[in-house]
């Protein structure tokens, strides 16, 4: 089968792409901007990539054409697609349909967390020899690769409420049928998409109902607007994870006070079941490994079994990841882009790094964050920081002015890329742990600072 791809170089359809040409089809594909990385990963596949989206790349006719959600009605390819009578899907429809149809699927749902606690799973599965198949928007750092065919048996699937494509405004997950689930958290999000809270509770509890009587939910007992959803109903057993054991809680955590999370207790039901000891910090993360422990019973695999696999765990890429250090500077990339990450990212960087001076740099790019939906906390989220540089570009549609006011003599804000390399590498000082978070590229940030970083000393 001729597969064609159009949006071809995001996180999840170069996923797509990857599994499609490990399941033996020809794959071929789009994006409007084809370059490195992303395109070369799909070039050593040998997929055949087309800079654009203008109507004569369908002139090969493709068996089925896959429609990534970054295409909308007017762009060239898609009206000669809708002309055409050429098959087309969704990639979540797609991949439910070629991928997921007779595997145990374990999906990852919630508003942070998915793709680290995904490739946690993946990893338990990995290490137990079950050979997953998984598809995260991320690489995990056990397997330098975001997608995988895998065995055939069992699938990990970040599961992401997102739209699916310009003609399915249902949210991604709901395509995916799970046997296992995981649902992390729930806060307001995709503001571009979802009128409020209500809005996307109501797409979770559409994923609920997909769910059969013999699978499991695994849900976060702290989480209120979780709770709600499950209170819509549910015909699923359920397992319940939080920090604290408690009445009806399944899993929970027993850590040193004061204790940075790298090392703690796994409850089950309240009696000890085993020690974690691995790399990763945080209550947050513990929280994802509990998560991850529960579902991946589920497919069989024991929960000592699962513990000693989290001590080979190598975390996950722009998750807290150390970019570089000169001089004493550390210059980290994180992925975060909502207030509640921010502010776990730094607790979880403080428990690391301990009195050092946190430097925490954000670049709000996130259609939500453009929107300034979560301007009043911002503030509140950057407190944990020692000091605090804020990119505000000109089209950032709202004024960084107040979220930076609101944090005294510790905030800063920067209205060009240029400006703000040029603040970072003037008042960085030998042990200080500059913290860049963004859910883009940031302008190559990270290697700017580094370089400027090296001409200064």
């Amino acid at each position: 089968m001729h597969v064609h791809i159009l949006g071809i170089c995001g996180t999840f359809m170069g996923g797509i792409a990857a599994i499609a040409k490990a399941a033996g089809h020809r794959v071929t594909g789009s994006d409007k901007n084809v370059y490195p990385p992303m395109s070369a990963q799909l070039e050593a596949l040998g997929i055949e990539l087309t800079s654009g989206f203008d109507a004569a790349q369908l002139s090969q006719r493709p068996d089925v054409v896959v429609v990534g959600n970054v295409m909308t009605r007017g762009v060239p390819v898609i009206e000669a697609l809708l002309e055409s009578g050429i098959p087309y899907a969704s990639g979540p429809e797609w991949l439910a349909r070629e991928v997921l149809r007779d595997v145990h699927v374990l999906g990852v749902a919630g508003t942070h967390g998915k793709t680290t606690t995904s490739s946690i799973l993946a990893w338990i599965l990995d290490h137990a020899g079950l050979a997953p198949g998984f598809l995260i928007g991320g690489v995990p750092g056990n397997f330098a690769v975001s997608a995988r065919l895998g065995g055939k048996k069992v699938f990990v699937i970040e599961a992401d409420e997102y739209d699916t494509a310009f003609f399915d405004k249902r949210a991604k997950f709901v395509h995916y049928r799970p046997r296992t689930v995981i649902l992390n958290n729930l806060e307001f999000d995709h503001a571009d998409i979802y009128e409020n809270l209500a809005a996307i509770q109501k797409q979770f509890h559409h994923l609920v109902r997909t769910i059969p009587a013999s699978g499991l939910i695994l849900w976060n007992a702290a989480d209120a607007p979780l709770k709600a959803v499950l209170d819509m109903g549910v015909w699923t057993p359920r397992e319940s994870f939080a920090r604290a054991a408690g009445q009806n809680v399944t899993w929970a955590i027993d850590v040193e006070p004061g204790g940075d999370y790298s090392k703690f207790v796994v409850l089950e039901g309240g009696r000890p079941a085993g020690t974690v000891r691995w790399p990763l910090l945080g209550e947050h993360n513990a929280l994802n490994a509990l998560a991850a422990i529960g579902a991946a019973r589920h497919a069989g695999v024991p929960v000592a079994q699962s513990i000693a696999a989290l001590a080979g765990f190598k975390g996950v890429k722009r998750r807290m990841e150390l970019r570089g250090e000169v001089s004493g500077v550390a210059v980290y990339d994180d992925f975060a882009h909502h207030p509640t990450a921010i502010a776990t990212t730094i607790d979880g960087l403080r428990r690391k790094v301990g009195g050092k001076r946190i430097v925490a740099v954000l670049e709000p790019r996130s259609a939500t964050m453009k929107m300034g939906v979560h301007r009043e906390t911002l503030g509140p989220s950057l407190a944990g920081a020692d000091a605090v540089w804020m990119f505000a570009p000109p089209d950032l549609g709202w004024d960084a002015g107040a979220v930076v006011q609101s944090l005294g003599a510790k905030g800063r804000v920067a209205r060009s890329l240029e400006e703000l390399v040029a603040g970072l590498a003037s008042g960085s000082c030998p042990g200080d742990q500059v913290l860049i978070m963004s859910n883009g590229g940031f302008g190559g940030l990270h290697g700017k600072l580094l370089e400027a970083l090296a001409r200064r000393a």
